[in-house]
């Protein structure tokens, strides 16, 4: 048997093992999902070579991982039977630790004084070293598939490690952690957050294996075997018995057809704690460059987070059926936020700690990929089933609608899968709107802010009602911003009831013209006089042609910001100048006609110009600076109204 051979690490390993060890990892128990990793990617490597090398065909026979514990020595160990290693590997995957550069990176670090992070380690293949985290002995025994010698690897990380023959009777790994003493396992837990703290947990404890086990590993393709304890009816223990600690049940990988709608709801209810049915499931597998597969769900009602940044959106990630994230932002947009299930990648690059995402162009093509098909289903969904798709928007269509403003390269997609109320029908698609509109109209017409019924019931909607036109009303908060950038929809421009001059082209225009000037000419002056008592308030008063029944409204520049904009920017901390906008009222309103006769006869303009400025403010849902002072006036008219009547009785 050959001699035991003693060999360094390279001379900046052991300072690189140390910040590994005490500061990218930001939680210890992912050492086991690291040794569980590299057994399962050994029993795949030999199920291949087996495919094409017979003499090997016999040592793939019951593949799987075993963990077995001694908590009294405190010893635990990960087996496998799958490809093994022989000395060069020991030597070339064990021995050195980042073959890309750990020189190089060591002195960028030390150039830049910067703090060790995974985004800085980059692609190193040191998952195996995290075991130093809980151990302070790491032992590796192991023997390549079709060779006869086993070797022993040992190693306490002080910058050297081991290598001698060993002995084991078939191919296969055995990793055997001599784990630290409980009391030491949270030294370092200063400065963590209090839920990556691992103080008082001990990783030699059955039900803590079980539970990291089924955390992190449920999903890989291999039997994950454990000797546990059994206990009778009182608690007394029994025995033993071998059992299987992960599912194995990755439904996501098996063919569509084979897998029952119960199965999918359960599935459903186990990655998003959610005991409400969904509205559907979606499942979606890509080849080529870039392979994965997903299963997504629509939930059926929303998450109280949902309009929290700081909310999860649901997305566990997986590489080859090992859990890696949570909660991955990186593979959805935020506008589908609201998605709950889980992605399985084959190839995709993670940093040294598999925690945190290259930002490579796979991640990029995957987002794209998932949007697409999402979206995809949502067309399907509305075109097929209209009932189930209006329950849907009700829930989540204001998240949607923020990809309307934030994904150019899909808007026109979201347009068409957006459903609207509007003044004569309920939850309509644009599409359904240009198919009902009048043949002279130009436009899509819309009116934005304040609740429904004040929409429902705004003044501006006047002349509009009057010739048959349908217009959109939008109650979301977020409709002001998508709004803003959205100037069309297949080719018929979008408009604001709310704003410009309401040109309407109406029948009989041209015959109406000189009628019209004149009017125009006879309240001049009286416009004058109403604009200079409320130049404060507004930009200027001009006669209305949307008005019938009311006496004025407020309307805006037809690319104006609106009050609701103006309103969140202020509450977002935004200074921002004050909003004027032009005053237009109706000349053939009683109220009008006999101000205009008045002040035609010379007489005073009174409270009347803060009166209409005030209806036409809270006709829209506005909130008045000085309500007191109005309500004062307003009892004031009355009185003054009163009187008049009495004395004419």
């Amino acid at each position: 048997m050959a001699a035991r051979e003693t060999f360094a690490f390279q001379s900046e390993g052991k300072q690189l093992l140390d910040l590994m060890v005490h500061s990218v990892y930001s939680n210890r128990e992912i050492f086991l999902r690291e040794l569980v990793s590299n057994a399962s990617d050994a029993l795949d490597k030999l199920r291949v070579a087996s495919l094409t090398n017979e003499a090997l065909r016999s040592s793939f026979s019951d593949p799987h991982i075993r963990i077995a514990v001694d908590k009294d020595a405190r010893i635990l160990r990960v087996s496998d039977n799958g490809i093994g290693m022989n000395r060069e590997d020991l030597v070339t995957y064990l021995g050195t630790i980042a073959k890309s550069g750990t020189k190089e990176f060591l002195q960028y670090m030390a150039e830049r004084k910067e703090a060790l992070t995974p985004e800085l380690i980059g692609q190193f293949g040191v998952g195996f070293y995290s075991s130093f985290m809980v151990a302070d002995l790491v032992e590796v025994l192991t023997r390549k598939a079709g060779e006869e010698t086993a070797w022993l690897w040992r190693s306490s990380g002080d910058g050297t490690y081991t290598i001698e023959e060993g002995y084991r009777d078939t191919c296969g790994t055995t990793v055997t952690l001599h784990l630290k003493p409980v009391a030491s396992e949270g030294d370092d837990d200063e400065g963590r957050r209090p839920w990556e703290r691992t103080s008082g947990e001990d990783v030699a404890d059955e039900w803590t294996i079980r539970r990291i086990v089924r955390k992190y590993s449920d999903f890989v393709a291999y039997p994950i075997r454990m000797e546990v304890r059994h206990f009778d009816k009182d608690g007394k223990e029994v025995g033993t018995k071998d059992e299987v600690l992960n599912s194995m049940k990755a439904i996501w990988s098996r063919p569509e057809a084979e897998v029952t709608e119960e199965e999918y709801r359960e599935f459903y209810t186990h990655v998003s704690k959610d005991w409400a049915e969904p509205l559907t499931h979606i499942v979606y597998s890509a080849e080529g460059a870039t392979t994965f597969r997903a299963l997504l769900y629509l939930p059926s009602k929303a998450p109280m987070d949902l309009f929290l940044r700081e909310g999860d959106r649901g997305i566990q990630l997986y590489v080859k059926r090992v859990f890696i994230m949570q909660d991955c932002k990186e593979l959805i947009p935020e506008y589908l936020r609201f998605l709950r299930g889980v992605v399985d990648a084959e190839d995709l690059p993670l940093n040294i700690s598999r925690e945190i995402l290259q930002q490579d162009r796979r991640i990029a093509v995957i987002r794209k990929s998932l949007t697409r098909k999402v979206l995809d289903e949502l067309k399907r969904l509305r075109d097929g089933k209209r009932e189930t798709y209006v329950a849907f928007w009700r829930e989540f269509g204001k998240v949607l609608k923020e990809g309307i403003f934030a994904d150019e390269r899909n808007r026109e997609t979201l347009l068409s899968l957006a459903l609207f109320r509007t003044t004569t029908r309920e939850w309509i698609t644009l599409d359904d709107y240009l198919e009902g509109m009048k043949p002279e109209q130009k436009a899509v017409y819309f009116l934005s802010g304040g609740t429904l019924e004040t929409l429902r019931n705004s003044p501006h909607l006047e002349a509009f009602r009057d010739r048959g036109y349908e217009v959109l009303l939008l109650d979301d908060p977020v409709d002001d911003f998508w709004t803003g950038v959205v100037e069309s929809y297949r080719d018929k421009p979008l408009t604001s009831v709310a704003k410009g001059a309401a040109d309407l082209d109406a029948p009989k225009e041209q015959e109406k013209n000189l009628e019209e000037k004149e009017r125009e000419e006879a309240f001049e002056p009286l416009l004058k006089a109403l604009a200079e008592r409320l130049k404060d308030e507004v930009s200027s008063v001009r006669l209305s042609r949307r008005l019938t029944t009311s006496p004025a409204c407020l309307v805006g520049e037809t690319h104006s910001m609106t009050p609701q904009m103006e309103q969140l920017l202020r509450q977002m901390g935004q200074e921002v100048p004050k909003l004027k906008r032009i005053l237009e009222v109706n000349p053939s309103h009683p109220v009008l006609e006999r101000l205009q006769r008045r002040f035609a006869e010379g007489g005073s303009l009174g409270d009347v110009p803060e009166l209409l400025y005030g209806q036409a403010l809270l006709a829209e849902g506005g909130t008045l600076s000085d309500p007191a002072r109005f309500a004062r006036l307003v009892a004031e008219l009355l009185a003054r109204d009163l009187e008049e009547a009495r004395r004419e009785a």
